[in-house]
């Protein structure tokens, strides 16, 4: 799999799970209707689907994708809820984005 494949993968993931999580939060805690709440449970359900998808084992990918989801986190704060990152989140954000290609792409030697 290309790193292109992968880390769309890691966003579509990513996407589903604040996505989701995003509708059960309106659906819960902000009173919209019961749709809300099936839509984001079903939103979540793909992203337990997508990350399926990655060549590496489940560990990895799933301490890999941390690194995504805070970034798609910021962004989706910043897009929806109008809370712009400041200097530190783009710092822990960028952190985050190497560890998540350290772990995911580093080349590795078998033993």
């Amino acid at each position: 799999m290309s790193i292109f494949s992968s880390v769309g993968l890691f966003v579509l993931a990513g996407l589903c799970e604040i996505g989701g999580g995003y509708f059960v939060w309106l659906w819960f805690r902000e009173g919209r209707p019961l749709a809300y709440g099936i839509a984001g449970a079903a939103i979540l359900i793909l992203y337990g689907i997508i990350p399926t998808f990655q060549q590496a084992h489940f560990g990895r990918v799933y301490a890999a994708y941390g690194g995504m989801f805070i970034v798609l986190s910021l962004i989706w704060g910043w897009a929806l809820d109008g809370v712009r990152p400041d200097r530190f989140d783009i710092i822990g954000g960028a952190i985050s984005l190497v560890g998540m290609v350290v772990i995911m792409y580093a080349p590795r030697t078998t033993v």
